[in-house]
């Protein structure tokens, strides 16, 4: 948590202001209870009503000025806080941006959508009520204990009392809720997890009736963030009624022994109604920091959880230059390559194939062979756990992030866009890419019927995650944008499954004609996508099971004879 408050910097002056305005008018208020006591003594009881008219006055004028003081306080502390979360939230995207697949893998989508938001807001009220309350409390409480003390020293003590008592209180419900709080937000992560993939596999849910099963589901995971709200609820309530309690049965002692001094003669009536009035002001600012002490808890187990993302560090680095290559190596070479995500099974073993610049490959297999674990190390989203995967004949790990990504154009298996216009999209393949470019990739990637049905063109608008496009629509605007780039390497990772016979068949004729050697992967569920490809590897959970063209592995390959038979039939194979 020690580590965020750098972001706070920007605000020193606004984060100063805030408190220092609050002891001003805690300051105020401390002087109250003493101008009543005067008020009464000296105005009420000894019939000056001149005189009690004047310290009624100044009483206003105290109000006022505490009023118009809070309010400027309010400003400085929400402009901090909200200043403050904003620099925090912009630092964590910034640095998810630096992390790898596999990191963001490992602390899963449900948790960093959690710390992104619910427990940033969390921080900012911990932040605001901070700056306005934590030095505010204290000061009221402590001075109201002196005040107590310069009025009568056996009152004092008994002020004194109270507060150490309610100290003990407070401070013990703190360090019990801190842990329980952290459970609580892991807990919420779970349930944001469990709701995320129920949102993105809504039709699968309906198409296989397991609707009341996800609702159990949810509400088992429902039920324990319930309970543990509940428990840290639990010890959280104690707090107001235990100080209420203690509190009132000081003023009890207070107002009890107050009237017997008063006929005494050893305390006054505005004695007694001061001290009344201060212990009032303790029980309201330790109600005021119970609260305080419970927002604090949670902001600083939301902070902790927050900087423990920040510290993480990509288990992926990349070079400052880029390596020499060789003109003469394959565009793409893997040598006995390994993959394993997060120390579970390998997804790849021991992999070894070639392929020269220019040339198309295809890549076939059944689900979870390994298809896309192999292309996605190639653009090293991954790094690979044993082997070495070259591009022209240098290690991907030897070169600069950039310099790597440039060269490749890469079209996941999910076609994903961003709210925006067409064109906006098309140009993350190359902010510099001119209209003739854009144009261009549209039509390679058989766009030219989605453009032109557009009023606006390019300019059409995209909504978020492309809703208002067609599963293919999305797919081909996919392709167009990756093409964009201009790509030494292209990678088509099951892109055109949405896409007809047709359509693909032109699209991968578009695609050969363009110019330049582009060595071309293609994945794909579909064998005639991958007929005329110069290099099929076939893969079979996790291994390069064969590999050559269409009509070697017809006659070698019966896991890749299986695949095409069962799309043509047995009969046009041997037909």
């Amino acid at each position: 948590m020690k580590k965020l408050l750098v972001y706070l910097k920007p605000y020193a002056k606004e984060s100063a202001a805030g408190p220092l305005l609050k002891l001003t008018e805690a300051a105020m208020d401390l002087a109250v209870p003493v101008i009543v006591g005067r008020l009464i003594d000296d105005g009420i009881a000894a019939g000056n009503m001149r005189y009690a008219a004047g310290m009624a006055g100044v009483l206003v004028a105290l109000a006022a000025a505490g009023l118009t003081i809070a309010i400027l306080a309010q400003f400085f502390a929400a402009k901090a806080a909200v200043g403050f979360v904003t620099g925090v939230r912009r630092a964590l995207f910034a640095h998810l941006g630096t992390l790898s697949y596999s990191d963001v893998d490992r602390l899963g989508a449900a948790s960093l959508i959690t710390r992104m938001t619910s427990d940033m807001a969390q921080l900012q009220n911990g932040t605001n009520l901070t700056l306005r309350l934590l030095l505010r409390s204290p000061f009221v409480v402590l001075g109201s204990t002196v005040m107590a003390f310069v009025i009568d020293l056996r009152a004092g003590l008994l002020f004194l009392a109270a507060v150490a008592v309610l100290a003990c209180v407070v401070f013990g419900v703190m360090l019990r809720t801190v842990p329980m709080y952290r459970g609580v937000q892991e807990q919420l992560d779970d349930v944001t997890d469990h709701v995320g993939q129920t949102l993105t596999g809504a039709r699968v849910v309906r198409a296989f009736c397991r609707e009341e099963s996800e609702r159990n589901a949810f509400a088992g995971r429902a039920d324990r963030l319930n309970r543990l709200q509940k428990a840290v609820g639990r010890v959280s309530a104690l707090l107001n009624p235990v100080t209420f309690l203690l509190i009132n049965l000081a003023v009890v002692w207070l107002i009890h022994t107050g009237a017997v001094r008063v006929e005494a003669g050893s305390l006054s009536q505005g004695q007694v109604v001061a001290l009344y009035n201060y212990m009032a002001q303790i029980l309201v600012e330790l109600i005021k920091g119970a609260d305080l002490f419970i927002l604090l808890t949670k902001a600083i187990a939301c902070g902790n959880r927050i900087e423990a993302v920040m510290e993480l560090r990509s288990s992926m680095t990349f070079p400052a230059e880029a390596p020499a290559e060789d003109p003469d190596a394959p565009a793409v070479s893997f040598e006995d390559v390994t993959l394993a995500y997060n120390d579970a099974d390998p997804a790849l073993t021991r992999v070894s194939f070639a392929v020269r610049r220019g040339q198309t490959v295809g890549v076939v297999g059944s689900t979870g062979s390994g298809k896309t674990s192999l292309v996605n190390l190639i653009p090293r989203f991954y790094d690979a756990t044993g082997g070495v995967v070259r591009v022209n004949g240098a290690d991907v790990r030897d070169y600069p992030e950039k310099t790597l990504r440039d060269k490749i154009g890469v079209v996941p298996q999910k076609a994903v866009l961003f709210r925006g216009t067409i064109r906006e999209n098309l140009l993350w393949g190359s902010e510099d890419a001119t209209r003739e470019e854009l144009e261009q990739a549209v039509h390679a990637a058989q766009c030219d019927d989605v453009i032109a049905a557009k009023p606006e063109g390019l300019d059409a608008p995209v909504e978020q995650a492309g809703r208002n496009f067609s599963g293919g629509q999305r797919q081909r605007l996919t392709i167009a944008r990756a093409l964009v780039r201009r790509p030494e390497i292209l990678i088509l990772d099951d892109s055109a499954s949405a896409l007809d016979m047709a359509t693909d068949l032109r699209l991968r004729q578009a695609i050969a004609s363009l110019p330049g050697d582009m060595t071309v992967f293609i994945v794909s569920q579909r064998a005639s996508s991958v007929m005329q490809a110069d290099v099929i590897l076939v893969l079979e959970d996790g291994v390069l099971a064969a590999c050559g063209d269409h009509e070697t592995l017809l006659k070698t390959s019966e896991i890749y004879r299986e695949i095409y038979e069962s799309q043509f039939g047995e009969a046009v194979h041997h037909g």
